[in-house]
């Protein structure tokens, strides 16, 4: 129990650290939403790992109530840890996260729907995940990667990289604008100028035939 209050100093010294809004601890105490549910979350966390797995859920539940804010007592999570606004975080149960990270309202990290075991993202030390954005699936974000806000990232991310867009894509590494990594946005118009190509060759294509065929 004396690590997970040493956690909860630690995650109050971030907000007051991060937050220029944040005038006093007290403040943070009193009016934090994204505080709260950490603290709620350690002591749920902490009947979880001990099998109380019911009063774990239950508490959750309080938590996810009085909060807006879902995290999962299975969940692990760092020290450090800055949920800021906080309103619709969403945390599911095997998400790892490191030490130092900040969360914004609105994230998800949640599972696609189609893996069992380790079902939810890993998030190393350092990383910023901006407002409404979905981090899906078992993957891993590196140390210090920054995910901008409502982009939807379903596969790795290298360290010190910065993500954007649906899908996310890499558009900084290690400070340097990334022009090329083999990636690509979709593009619905494209897609269909190609389909339609495609059909218009396979027209010709026919009509040629059928023409042989009449001439022949």
């Amino acid at each position: 129990m004396k690590r997970k209050v040493n956690k909860i100093k630690m995650d109050l010294r971030a907000a007051l650290e991060h937050d220029p809004a944040a005038k006093s601890a007290l403040e943070i105490v009193l009016t934090y939403n994204g505080f709260h549910a950490l603290v709620l979350y350690r002591v749920a966390h902490f009947f979880h790992v001990r099998g109380f797995r019911l009063l774990a859920r239950m508490i959750s539940s309080v938590g996810r109530f009085f909060t807006g804010i879902e995290i999962h007592p299975g969940a692990k999570i760092g020290y450090g840890v800055f949920i800021d606004h906080g309103t619709g975080v969403v945390i599911g149960e095997t998400t790892e996260i490191g030490n130092n990270v900040t969360i914004y309202q609105g994230a998800t990290l949640g599972g696609t729907g189609k893996e069992t075991g380790k079902r939810h993202p890993t998030l190393e030390s350092g990383v910023m995940v901006s407002a409404g954005a979905k981090v899906l699936g078992p993957i891993t974000i590196g140390r210090n990667a920054k995910i901008g806000a409502g982009s939807v990232v379903l596969h790795d991310v290298p360290a010190n990289a910065t993500v954007v867009g649906v899908p996310g894509v890499v558009v900084r590494l290690n400070g340097e604008r990334v022009d090329d990594l083999d990636q690509c946005l979709p593009d619905p118009i494209e897609d269909k100028i190609c389909a339609l190509e495609k059909r218009i060759q396979e027209l010709e294509a026919r009509l040629a035939e059928a023409e042989n065929k009449n001439n022949g």
